[in-house]
Formats: structure tokens, C-alpha cells, sequence
């Protein structure tokens, strides 16, 4: 159609004459020396009630000029632009329907012929139009080449590194075997070390368990006769084994392995294990002076004046409030002696403050460590490096094999993203990756699809994109776009809408999917031969 256009100027002094309203390329139906046959064969009537402005015809083909069939067609010839149909019922309805004024011929209202000038305008854009194409596709043709020498090169790496793969997986193997042997008399030096440490460790548990055991031995021994009898086992009521709350002989016994008294040793090889958990120590914390206690080096308040001797009077009430007093007291004694004893002291067997830290290894031991460090250091070095050069050849693997057009057109794309801002939003399309959405003010990105397919239609499949599986919509599917690519010198997103719930089109402007341009319309003005 472009070239047709293009071609217009040549063609204006061309016309066959026709019926008003019949097109060119039906003006041999109408044949005014022979009987006009309805286009649809329903009827045949004389030539002369053609245009007479009453339906013949059941598809309205005998009044094409006329608005007397509501189905007719009149056809604007519209010279010097585009030819065009409009329906009958338009003619001679004081509206110009046709740029040259044709269709009211008889409304009694002058229109004025603006083809020329629309042509004019429409062959301006298709000129610029046909500009864009041959620049886009003269475009197009680079891509085409640096494609082919970027595939080639990306080739000729790839080659290079499945080569040198082998080379680094051996390395790579050998760090491994490196590193097992340095490690193996570094477990031997550390399991060596941290065994002497668990000795040392029981033994000065072992060590302060006899010291408790002892100490809790010469605590009972209350009569020093190197023996733990049962009286003397009973003043701990807090050793009670049936809750009663006191310790009985007979428990008291049980308690001494049946004996009625243990010496030292037996009481630590079978007393102490079974006594150790409920067993509170004589020893109290020591208690931090009174306060009312007077401080030495304080200096004294003065003291008060010496009273006078007591008469004999006074002392007989002085003797009456001593006994008084005394009898207090006694009472009070004989209270307390009824009260629970305090909380006695509980055995601690803290550890030391070094148990929870191990001590520095040895000089030897830490050379073997610093050996077998260094060499799991080369080996994750070298590990690195391998899943890295694994990682660049699925990556120029996925690259080379990509349908990127029919010549590889679209390969420039591949690395690339561009952004379409709008009032609400930041459009971002990462072509083969991904589209995503951003609020413009500021938030986290939403996905509108991951590269999933061509999806242009069967005879230009490579005229629209499809991303798939974005972000789930609320109580809705998930995302997707189609990109609809469109000619253009640069490349740039133009426009982003949402047609759908949840589906989006967006068109890409690129010189790849530029066409191949029609040949250029003659420029000698010469005529054209129909």
C-alpha cells in the first residue's frame, strides 16, 4: 500500500467512465448497452433504472450513486488520496463524506475538494515512514553483522574454556588431595590436644570432687574420731530420703551403706555420691560487718557523764529487771531453738576459669594447622574458580543457542534494559529477562513476567514478545506482558498500557524489527501504465 500511495500522482489523470458511486474495479458490471444483472443475482433490469434512485436490486447494487437502497455502498474515487466506500444512505445527507465532495451532489451544499492536500500530508508521512524503514533496516543489517562476529567470538571463548576446564578440574583435584593429607595429621595434633585437655579436665574435677568430699567428711565427723557415725549424719535433716522432713537412723544407715559409721575412704568411694546433691555445708558466706558496729578509726563521740553509784534501793530494782530480763530471753531461746534452721551452704563444684576455653595449641600443632589452613585455602580458591568458568559457559552456551531472530537481528537486546516513566510508574523491560513495574514515588518493584516465548503470529512470529509468570495479582492470575516490537531507528519502550486485568502491552521501538524497504517509487514523473 505504501508504494501504491507513493505511486498516486502518476495515476490522477487516468478515469474510466463509470456510474456515479461505481468503483474502477466494478465498472464492467455496468455496461449501459446491455441489461444491468444485480451483483448478487437476484434480478436483471434495463440499464436505464440505474441510478434512478429506487432499489431494484436486493443487495442495492443498481443504485450505487443514489441513497434510495439502506445497503448500497457508494464508492468515493477520492483523487489525488485513498479511495473509499461509504454507505448509501450517507449520499446527498448535507454531510461531506468523500474529501472530493462527490457523495452530495445534489444536497445543495459545496464541498470542497481537500484530497489533493490529504494526499499531500499522507505521502509527507509515508515518505517519512519509508525514512525511518530504510535508516532502520540499514541498522537492522549492522546488528546482523556485529551478531555474527559476537557469536563468533563468544564461540571461540566458549571453545576456550571447555578446553581449559579439564585443566582446571585436574587442578582442582589435586588441591583436593592436597588438602585431605594436610588435614589428616592436623586432626591426628588437634584430637591429640583437645584429649590431654579433657584429661586435665577430669582430673582437677576429680581432684576438687575428693577436696568436697573431704571437707564434707571432717564437717560431719563432729566427735574428730575419723568415722561419719549415723547421729552425726542425722544433723542434716536436709539429707531426708522420705520427706518427712527429718532424717531417721534407719535412713541415716541406709544412707552409710547399712553400717553405722564409715571412715574416710568408704565414705568417698560410697557415702558422698549419694549424699553430695542434698548435703549443705556448716560453713556460712561471710557476712559483711554490722553496721551499727563501731569503725576504729573513727574518732569516738564523747561519752556522757558518769552517773552517780547506785543506792541500795536502785539495786534491788536493778536486780528484779536483770531477772526480768533474763527469763526474755530463755523464752526467746526457746522460740528460736523451734524455728527452721538457715539455709546451710550447698557444695559448688565450680569450674575454673579457664575450663571453658581451650588453650592455645602447641607450636607444632599450630604448624600443622597453618598447613592444612593454606591448603583448604588453594583448594576453595581454585574451587571457585572452576564453578565460576562453569557458570560462564552455561551462560555463553544459553547465549549462543537463543533464537534471536531469523539472522540474529534481536541478539543486541540480550544484555540490555530500557524505561518507560509514567505518572504512576516506572516501567522496566529487560528484554529475554524480564518487565517489572516500580511506583514512581518510591517502593519495592513488582514482576510483570519472565521471558517466555515469540509470540507473534505464524507469518511474523518475531513481532511481538511474551513474559509470563509475574507477580500474582489479588484474587486474580498472575502477571504478563506481550511487547509488541515496532520499526524505529532507536531502540525505546513507547508506550505501557493494561488492557486487561492483569495484562499488560507494552510496544518496544527497535531497528530490528525494521522490514526490508520497497524499492523507491520513480522520481521522473513520468506516467504509469495500467
Amino acid at each position: 500500500m505504501l508504494l501504491w500511495l507513493l505511486l498516486l500522482p502518476v495515476c490522477w489523470a487516468v478515469e474510466v467512465k463509470r456510474p456515479r458511486g461505481v468503483s474502477l474495479t466494478n465498472h464492467h458490471f455496468y455496461d449501459k448497452a446491455k441489461p444491468f444483472t444485480c451483483l448478487d443475482g437476484s434480478a436483471t433490469i434495463p440499464f436505464d433504472q440505474v441510478n434512478d434512485d429506487y432499489c431494484d436490486c436486493k443487495d442495492g447494487s443498481d443504485e450505487p450513486g443514489t441513497a434510495a437502497c439502506p445497503n448500497g455502498s457508494f464508492h468515493c474515487t477520492n483523487t489525488g488520496y485513498k479511495p473509499l466506500y461509504i454507505p448509501s444512505r450517507w449520499v446527498n445527507d448535507a454531510v461531506c463524506d468523500c474529501c472530493d465532495g462527490t457523495d452530495e451532489y445534489n444536497s445543495g451544499i459545496v464541498c470542497e475538494d481537500t484530497c489533493r492536500e490529504k494526499g499531500r500530508k499522507e505521502r509527507e508521512t509515508l515518505q517519512q515512514m519509508a525514512e525511518v524503514t530504510r535508516e532502520g533496516f540499514r541498522l537492522k543489517k549492522i546488528l546482523i553483522e556485529d551478531w555474527k562476529k559476537a557469536r563468533e567470538e563468544k564461540q571461540k571463548k566458549l571453545t576456550e574454556l571447555q578446553d581449559g576446564k579439564k585443566s582446571l578440574e585436574d587442578q582442582v583435584e589435586m588441591l583436593r588431595m592436597l588438602k585431605e593429607e594436610a588435614e589428616k595429621p592436623e586432626k591426628e595434633a588437634k584430637d591429640q590436644h583437645q584429649k590431654l585437655w579433657e584429661e586435665q579436665l577430669a582430673a582437677s574435677k576429680a581432684q576438687r570432687e575428693q577436696e568436697l568430699a573431704a571437707n564434707a567428711f571432717q564437717e560431719l565427723d563432729d566427735d574428730k574420731d575419723g568415722a561419719v557415725s549415723t547421729a552425726e549424719l542425722q544433723t542434716h535433716p536436709e539429707l531426708d530420703t522420705d520427706g518427712d522432713g527429718a532424717l531417721s537412723e534407719g535412713e541415716a544407715q541406709a544412707l552409710l551403706g547399712g553400717d553405722t559409721q564409715v571412715e574416710a575412704a568408704t565414705f568417698l568411694d560410697r557415702v558422698w555420691a549419694a549424699v553430695r546433691d542434698k548435703y549443705r555445708s556448716e560453713v556460712l558466706p561471710t557476712e559483711p560487718p554490722s553496721p551499727s558496729a563501731p569503725d576504729p578509726t573513727e574518732p569516738r563521740e564523747e561519752q556522757p557523764p558518769a552517773q552517780a553509784p547506785p543506792t541500795e534501793e536502785d539495786d534491788q530494782d536493778q536486780d528484779q529487771d536483770e531477772d526480768e530480763t533474763e527469763e526474755e530471753e530463755e523464752e526467746a531461746e526457746a522460740e528460736d531453738s523451734q524455728e527452721a534452721p538457715p539455709p546451710l551452704v550447698p557444695p559448688q563444684l565450680g569450674a575454673s576459669p579457664d575450663e571453658d576455653r581451650t588453650p592455645p595449641y602447641d607450636e607444632q600443632t599450630q604448624a600443622l594447622i597453618d598447613a592444612a589452613q593454606e591448603a583448604r585455602n588453594k583448594f576453595e580458591e581454585a574451587e571457585r574458580s572452576l564453578k565460576d568458568m562453569e557458570e560462564s559457559i552455561r551462560n555463553l552456551e544459553q547465549e549462543i543457542s537463543f533464537d534471536f531472530g531469523p539472522h540474529g537481528e534481536f541478539a543486541y537486546l540480550y544484555s540490555q534494559c530500557y524505561e518507560l516513566t509514567t505518572n504512576e510508574y516506572v516501567y522496566r523491560l529487560c528484554p529475554f529477562k524480564l518487565v517489572s513495574q516500580k511506583p514512581k514515588l518510591g517502593g519495592s518493584p513488582t514482576n510483570l513476567g519472565t521471558w517466555g516465548l515469540w509470540a507473534g503470529p505464524d507469518h511474523d512470529k518475531f513481532s511481538a514478545m511474551k513474559y509470563e509468570q509475574g507477580t500474582g495479582c489479588w484474587q486474580g492470575p498472575n502477571r504478563s506482558t506481550t511487547v509488541r516490537l515496532l520499526c524505529g531507528k532507536e531502540t525505546v519502550v513507547t508506550s505501557t498500557t493494561e488492557p486487561s486485568r492483569c495484562e499488560y502491552l507494552m510496544e518496544l521501538m527497535t531497528p530490528a524489527a525494521c522490514p526490508e524497504p520497497p524499492p523507491e517509487p520513480p522520481t521522473d514523473g513520468d506516467h504509469d501504465e495500467l
